[in-house]
């Protein structure tokens, strides 16, 4: 994985809004990959704040918990970004 892939997958991690399953289908990360991947590249401290965040029930970070009225896999800006695969689709 490319530090560039990593870097996605953290900025996506930290989006509320996009769900495990988007950077699973676009990366073919599972959620407890994406957890390790951010224990080793946050600090302790954001590490503890980010999962305190996502296990908190305000995060639909989860498919099966998440809202019915979110029926995307993108944030707003999510074309701007260079690095997305899913964006450049036709």
């Amino acid at each position: 994985m490319t530090p560039e892939d990593i870097d996605r997958i953290i900025e996506m991690a930290w989006e509320d809004r996009t769900p495990f399953e988007a950077i699973l289908s676009q990366f073919g990360t599972s959620e407890t990959a994406v957890i390790a991947i951010m224990r080793t590249n946050l600090k302790q401290s954001s590490f503890i704040l980010w999962r305190k965040r996502v296990n908190s029930g305000t995060s639909q970070k989860h498919g099966l918990i998440r809202l019915a009225t979110i029926n995307r896999f993108k944030c707003t800006r999510q074309r701007a970004i260079s690095s997305n695969k899913i964006s450049k689709r036709s």
